[in-house]
This record gives structure tokens, C-alpha cells and sequence, in this order.
């Protein structure tokens, strides 16, 4: 699915930004410093954010002049809608779903309590009791006449009085329900004895009837699949940026005694180091292992495999990153360009280089900062 329009209200900065359209390749806000950018995309990403973003928080998210309703109770976080986005489904979400529901839209919803709620655009109409009441009338009075002219046993019971069991108490405005649904498929099978099978107004009446109060079932289905195909919304930033070069025993310190105050100042490493498959304190205790005595040769056979471990798996990140930059960088055609990323292991220091036609290698900082962003942002993506 593609988001191609969004909205963001009852947010920080933001009363109401208004529905906005995303165009297709890129989306550019313009704005003076302070003018809610970088809130409106932190709304956005709370549509279906990264397992390791917070959600919405009333005391800190909920605009302060409006947070008095908060505290006062005059407003429940569970009814306040904070972004809302618009998606476009595409064509591997339409060959999952019935071909009467491949050309609406999904709109997904949350609100200041976290609490999500989707609904289909533009789809078929959920069926209400209205929408079928005439035609069960007419069908069980149809079934009534073929049941007065029929041998039946005595504890059965007229059609007609059967669906006011089931019916009697509903509204014409009630949406079928699942439940409701089943009552009525149930009549519909029991009795289908009375169907004269040479009406064909009758057998229509009955075919179009099951097929009416399945119709909220796929809807609700419909709404299943789509809304476990919604994109994870990643904000990227450039306090993300991997650095070029990281010492393992200091990060694996930071990390073990919680001195992480800005989250954002390794944020960019960890994910390296989780795309790698590894711990800082893993790489760290490695890489102060003295190699082993030369006549153990267990000891140096274990010492072997998990430098070549390391090796391996630095290799295929390092591939990974390399495939993936090279789709969308787009190198000057008149001159070399460095483009080959490899991820090293020195000791202490964990080092991304870029190593150009000649094998010359160049540290990530000495390339353009769109090529470091680049680099930084597959790193966190991929995770």
C-alpha cells in the first residue's frame, strides 16, 4: 500500500494541519525554523511506527494550551484522532482481496491514546437490516405457502415464525453482524426445503440473500489483510548517522551502564551493530582476545572460527549495504566513483570505509555528507 494523503491534528505544535496530499516520488515541506515540520512527520510515523519508538504520550504530545481538558476530564485521549493517513492500495494488496474491494481505499486512524481504527473507502456499503428486510419478508412468505403444502412433523416450526425469533428485535438501521449474519444463514440453509425449485424469482431471492449477509464478513476481512500490510513508517534523521569509526569497549560501556543520555548519539551504531548480528560487548571482548597458545590447537581452531564468524557476517552486511546504495546513488558516469562499502573489525574499532576502483578505502566522514545519510539511513531501514 502507498499513503497519498494525510492528516495531523491535536498534536504538539499542531491544531490542525488540514488533509495533505504525498505525491508519489517525493513529498517537500517548506517552512520557516519552528513551523512544525519535523512534528508533522513525527505524527506521521505513529501510524504504524518501529517497535522501538514510544507512542503517543497525552502530557507530552497533546497541545499544552488544550492539556487543561486533558486533566479536567472534559476530553478522553481514546477520542481525540491525531493523524490520520490515506492509502492507495497496489497490486500485490489487490489480488488478496475480492474483486469487489480492489478499488477503495484504506484509511487508518489513531488516536492520542494509541488506540488505531481503520475503516474501506469507497467500497461496498456494509449491509444493514434495511437493505434485506423486504426480501426476507417475501422469502419466508414464500416458504410458508410451500410449508402449509408440505408432510412435515409437528415440532417443526413455520418459516416465518422462525426468522421473527431470530429478528425480532432488530433495528433497520443495525448493521448485520457476524453474528446476526449466522442467524440468518442458518434460516436460510433449514429451510431451504421450501423453496419451490421451480420459482426462479425465489431461488434468485435466496441466492442473492446469502450472498448479501456474507458481504460484512469479506469487508471485515478485507480490513484484516490491508491492515496487516500498512508500511512501518521510519523518520530518519541525521542525529542517526552511523560514524565512521566506533570503539567497541567504550560503546559496550555506555550501553551496559545506561549512560545513553542522548538517544540519539549511537542510535545509528547499535543498528549497525544489530545488522551485523552482533553485541558492542561481543565485538569488544574479541577484539581484546589475545590469540591462543600455538601448541593448543583447540583453543586456535575455536579462535579461527570466530574470527572467520566475524569476517563472514561483516562480509554480507558490508555486501548488502553495497547492493542496496548502488540501486540508488547514482555515481558520476566521467569519473571513478567510491561506492563500494565494507565494514571492518580492528581490535577496538569497528570501521565503515567506502574503497573505490582501485581498492583505495576512505573513511565514511571524507565522503559527501548525501552519501553518509544515504549509508546511515539503509542501516537503520533495514532493521
Amino acid at each position: 500500500m502507498r499513503l497519498v494523503k494525510a492528516r495531523v491534528q491535536n498534536y504538539r505544535s499542531i491544531i490542525d494541519s488540514g488533509e495533505f496530499d504525498v505525491e508519489r516520488l517525493k513529498t517537500i515541506l517548506v517552512g520557516p525554523n519552528e513551523a512544525g515540520k519535523t512534528v508533522l512527520l513525527k505524527a506521521l510515523q505513529q501510524l504504524n511506527k518501529p517497535d522501538d519508538i514510544d507512542g503517543f504520550d497525552a502530557l507530552r504530545d497533546y497541545p499544552r494550551s488544550k492539556y487543561n481538558d486533558i486533566t479536567s476530564g472534559k476530553v478522553n485521549p481514546d477520542s481525540v484522532e491525531v493523524v490520520a493517513g490515506y492509502f492507495e492500495l497496489e497490486e500485490d494488496d489487490k489480488q488478496l482481496i475480492p474483486t469487489e474491494f480492489r478499488n477503495c481505499k484504506y484509511k487508518l486512524y489513531r488516536k492520542l491514546s494509541n488506540k488505531g481504527c481503520h475503516l474501506l473507502i469507497d467500497a461496498p456499503s456494509k449491509i444493514k437490516v434495511e437493505d434485506i428486510n423486504k426480501s426476507l419478508i417475501r422469502m419466508a412468505a414464500h416458504m410458508d405457502k410451500q410449508y402449509a403444502n408440505t408432510s412435515v412433523v409437528e415440532a417443526s416450526v413455520k418459516p416465518s415464525d422462525a426468522l421473527k425469533v431470530i429478528n425480532g428485535d432488530w433495528v433497520e438501521s443495525d448493521i448485520l453482524s457476524g453474528e446476526m449474519s449466522g442467524f440468518l444463514k442458518k434460516w436460510l440453509d433449514e429451510n431451504y426445503e421450501f423453496v419451490d425449485e421451480g420459482n426462479k424469482t425465489e431461488e434468485v431471492r435466496h441466492s442473492e440473500l446469502l450472498t448479501k449477509i456474507k458481504c460484512n464478513k469479506n469487508h471485515d476481512e478485507v480490513l484484516n489483510i490491508l491492515g496487516k500490510r500498512v508500511p512501518v513508517f521510519i523518520m530518519f534523521n541525521n542525529y542517526f548517522n552511523v560514524k565512521p569509526s566506533i570503539h567497541l569497549e567504550h560503546l559496550a560501556q555506555r550501553v551496559e551502564q545506561n549512560l545513553l543520555d542522548d538517544k540519539y548519539y549511537d542510535y545509528g551504531n547499535l543498528c549497525l551493530l544489530k545488522l551485523l548480528g552482533f553485541s558492542a560487548r561481543e565485538l569488544a571482548t574479541f577484539g581484546s582476545t589475545p590469540s591462543p597458545n600455538i601448541n593448543d590447537k583447540e583453543a586456535l581452531k575455536l579462535y579461527r572460527d570466530k574470527l572467520d564468524t566475524r569476517s563472514y557476517q561483516l562480509n554480507a552486511a558490508s555486501v548488502r549495504l553495497t547492493k542496496e546504495i548502488r540501486s540508488v546513488w547514482m555515481p558520476n558516469p566521467n569519473r571513478p566513483e567510491a561506492d563500494k562499502l565494507k565494514v571492518t573489525a580492528d581490535g577496538q574499532y569497528l570501521k565503515v570505509v567506502v574503497e573505490d576502483d582501485l581498492g583505495v578505502e576512505v573513511e565514511l566522514d571524507q565522503r559527501s555528507e548525501g552519501f553518509q545519510w544515504l549509508v546511515s539511513f539503509f542501516v537503520v531501514f533495514f532493521l
